[in-house]
């Protein structure tokens, strides 16, 4: 009851501030503490906020619950603050591959501004060297779409609007005698599938044997970087059947598992393709997306089931639902963005939180979207050249992130 009441506190101290002037914030904070302990004397101590780092637009606080313990870290984004955007990025630019956050943040273009702040984003491969840092759902990195759909995403339009829903993709190519064939994007290609691999991959398409079309663009139409939403005329340049071709210059590669080859026409160097990467929703234009999930607040309304439902799966990817872990997520409310990051696995310092208790703590924040982001070890907030939280096992590297950027004068 006593972290509940907290977070309720938590709610009243942004709700102050955002009323508050500079030269009144030291009184709100004082009246906060006094309404506090008028509340809930028996919670007297039981929360702390560190001291604010800030810069225009841009906030950052530590709130701790001692009787959890709970340490949260939050980063307050002001939306009308136009020189701020949201960027995405993947580690080293490329689909395979991890990085810390801040050579994440190091590697924004100039030509798109500075980052000041960043937090983790999507669940990947973390397993297999050959495909670490793969992310389970949806990229779109400066436009580029690097990663097909899954699960829920957030993107942002190319007014910067957010928007949270489960994102779908119907990912095609039409065989010039009109059959057409689904393909997955930028993976590791098993059987039975057709994959088809941009530059952003790698250096390669690390697939063996079946049959891969190597294709260039068709025609005055778009090409790369692969957009969402987008139609492409493309031309087979060559066909190899040793796999592993390379992702060279502007091509792209349509890989073919062996086992698939029977049911397709046979092509030729010289024949045309069409390409689709139709989404729903219709993502075309826009410039910065991430997967994650579940939603934690969607339309208003917050996840809150803390114990599984009767017959639920016992699978850790359920049960974690239910227990503490370091967390992460991004939200917004009508005015500010927000990225959290929930210690855990730290007696003393915060035992993290469930999924319905972090979702709690965004609703008193505001927020009426947010999404839960990759946790454990993964959980990291990074601001102005440093790692803001204490992660589980230290900073570590992840697979890609979400950043606020400050656009260049």
């Amino acid at each position: 009851m006593v972290g509940l009441l907290v977070l309720g506190l938590f709610m009243v101290r942004q709700q102050v501030q955002a009323r508050a002037s500079a030269a009144h914030a030291r009184e709100a904070e004082r009246a906060l503490a006094f309404a506090a302990e008028a509340r809930a004397p028996q919670a007297a101590g039981a929360v702390s906020f560190a001291p604010r780092r800030s810069e225009p637009g841009l906030s950052y606080t530590n709130v701790r619950v001692a009787s959890e313990p709970w340490s949260l870290h939050v980063v307050k984004v002001d939306r009308a603050q136009k020189d701020l955007s949201i960027f995405s990025t993947h580690a080293r630019s490329k689909v395979l591959g991890v990085s810390l956050l801040a050579e994440q943040a190091r590697s924004v273009p100039r030509e798109a501004g500075r980052a000041l702040a960043a937090v983790n984003g999507d669940f990947y491969l973390r397993d297999d060297p050959t495909y670490g840092g793969d992310p389970r759902g949806l990229q779109i990195m400066n436009g580029d779409l690097i990663s097909g759909p899954s699960t829920v995403c957030v993107w942002f339009d190319p007014e910067g609007n957010p928007h949270l829903d489960e994102v779908k993709g119907d990912f095609s190519v039409t065989w010039p005698d009109g059959r057409k064939t689904p393909f997955n994007l930028n993976q590791r290609r098993t059987s039975g599938l057709a994959v088809l691999y941009t530059p952003t991959y790698g250096p390669s398409t690390r697939a063996n044997g079946g049959r891969e079309l190597v294709l260039e663009p068709s025609g005055a139409g778009p090409w790369l970087p692969l957009g969402a939403g987008q139609s492409y005329r493309a031309r087979v340049r060559e066909v190899q059947t040793a796999g592993n071709t390379p992702l060279t210059g502007e091509v792209l590669v349509l890989s073919l598992a062996p086992d698939l080859l029977g049911s397709l026409p046979v092509v030729k160097p010289g024949d045309t393709l069409l390409i689709s990467t139709v989404t729903t929703p219709d993502l075309n234009g826009v410039k910065h997306a991430i997967a994650g999930g579940p939603a934690l607040i969607e339309k208003g309304r917050a996840f809150s089931l803390k114990s599984p439902p009767p017959g639920s799966p016992g699978a850790y990817s359920e049960a974690s639902k239910y227990q503490r872990h370091p967390r992460s997520a991004v939200g917004w409310s009508p005015t500010h963005f927000y990225f959290v990051v929930a210690d855990g696995r730290q007696p003393g310092l915060s035992a993290g939180m469930k999924l319905a208790e972090l979702a709690e703590f965004m609703a008193g924040l505001g927020c009426t979207e947010a999404m839960n982001l990759d946790g454990g070890k993964s959980a990291q907030l990074w601001m102005n050249g440093r790692i803001m939280n204490s992660p589980a096992q230290g900073e570590d590297t992840v697979a890609n992130s979400l950043l606020v950027v400050r656009k260049p004068e």
